[in-house]
């Protein structure tokens, strides 16, 4: 189980980290797109820091799972933003549901097995 949980980890933080690298210095073309994706898509660039804020993220927790510290809330803090990129992905554009899956349930998959971190989150204080 410990080796899956390794695998699993470096590779959702090398995935985060190609695309928060490639975003930030323009490594790839942007893919085209279009129809009711384009629209959203022109909407994230509009607001000018939604996609700058969500890859910074994404290179902080993708770094933090390939080196293996800070996993546990790296996992906490990537998650809106899997589910968000599932989404997109489930209602916009079909083709990136594999990849979309992966991350989101890799990402399920580490926060089930660190539930020991979590815990506390969870207790009612008096």
């Amino acid at each position: 189980m410990k080796i899956a949980i390794i695998i699993i980890r470096t590779f959702i933080g090398l995935l985060l980290l190609y695309a928060s690298i490639s975003f930030f210095l323009k490594l790839a073309p942007e893919p085209e797109v279009t129809g009711n994706f384009k629209a959203f898509n022109v909407g994230l660039v509009a607001s000018t820091y939604i996609l700058p804020l969500a890859k910074s993220i994404e290179l902080l927790c993708g770094l933090a799972f390939v080196t293996g510290r800070y996993v546990t809330l790296a996992s906490i803090l990537i998650l809106p933003i899997t589910i968000n990129i599932l989404f997109i992905n489930f209602f916009l554009s079909p083709e990136g549901i594999p990849i979309a899956l992966f991350l989101f349930l890799g990402n399920i998959f580490l926060i089930f097995n660190h539930w020991n971190n979590y815990k506390s989150l969870f207790v009612a204080k008096d």
